[in-house]
């Protein structure tokens, strides 16, 4: 997915490697959340008391024509660890439809029984990484994300006590890794990128060929990896070995509304 607005959505060309797409520059002159802020305590009084705050990125950019809206949320899960937090994250399957491969947290659709974003984001979690909801302290929500295929996604925070083991839904988790919370609420780890491509059924003017422009953002993480489903044969265990794991798309903007709520 893409996390910046683009005006042309139906003739959107889709990405399919997103790390070959130029790195335009970093925002390495944003200062990072405070380490002092980026503890339990700190985060359920901002989550308690919020300011107002405008998420920076609101959604992918236009929707795809036809498309009915489809509710839905994402767990944020920030794992309590000895060294700090860390945010839980997973690595889709290859064979997936959509988004393969991508890096996500657990979540998905809304189903009429849950009856709330929360419970929504805890069955999902539930379901496809075996996170049981007894671990998990939820402590508020980030502003609504909207994709071009028409989700709305309410990103819900929680808190994870450690302890909990996971057990990974095969068809859709390949591999599950934690990633230092202050790793990613430091803009200078947050990558631009921007790819220009030819709108498709666009006639030239006077002045050229049409362009379109697609922009994203990235958060490439190298360390080591929590638990595999084995669901793909090239997807090993890396908790001996680091590997790089591309943090892009809607993940990395939801992840930039996060710093963007704490650093206000």
């Amino acid at each position: 997915m893409s996390t910046l607005p683009s005006s042309r959505p139906a003739s959107r060309p889709a990405i399919q490697d997103p790390r070959a797409i130029p790195v335009t520059g970093t925002d390495a002159h944003l200062p990072a959340v405070p380490r002092e802020h980026l503890t339990p305590a700190w985060l359920r009084e901002r989550f308690l008391h919020p300011l107002s705050v405008e998420p920076e990125l609101p959604g992918d950019g236009g929707i795809f024509p036809g498309r009915t809206t489809t509710q839905a949320a994402v767990l944020i899960p920030l794992v309590q660890r000895a060294e700090g937090l860390h945010v839980l994250l997973t690595q889709r399957t290859a064979h997936l439809r959509d988004h393969a491969g991508q890096i996500s947290f657990p979540g998905g659709r809304a189903e009429p029984e849950d009856g709330s974003p929360e419970r929504t984001a805890l069955r999902e979690a539930e379901e496809e990484i075996g996170l049981d909801e007894r671990f998990v302290d939820l402590i508020g929500q980030l502003p609504i994300y909207r994709t071009v295929t028409a989700y709305e996604v309410t990103p819900v925070v929680g808190l994870i006590r450690p302890g909990f083991s996971l057990r990974l839904d095969a068809f859709e988790v390949a591999e599950a890794f934690e990633v230092p919370l202050e790793f990613l609420m430091n803009p200078a780890h947050h990558q631009r990128h921007t790819f220009e491509y030819d709108p498709a059924g666009e006639a030239a003017d006077d002045k050229g060929p049409l362009k379109g422009r697609r922009q994203f953002l990235s958060m490439p993480w190298t360390g080591p990896g929590l638990a595999v489903s084995n669901a793909d044969p090239d997807v090993t265990l890396t908790a001996d070995a680091s590997k790089e794991f591309f943090i892009w798309g809607a993940t990395a903007a939801m992840l930039r509304n996060l710093y963007r709520f704490l650093q206000v």
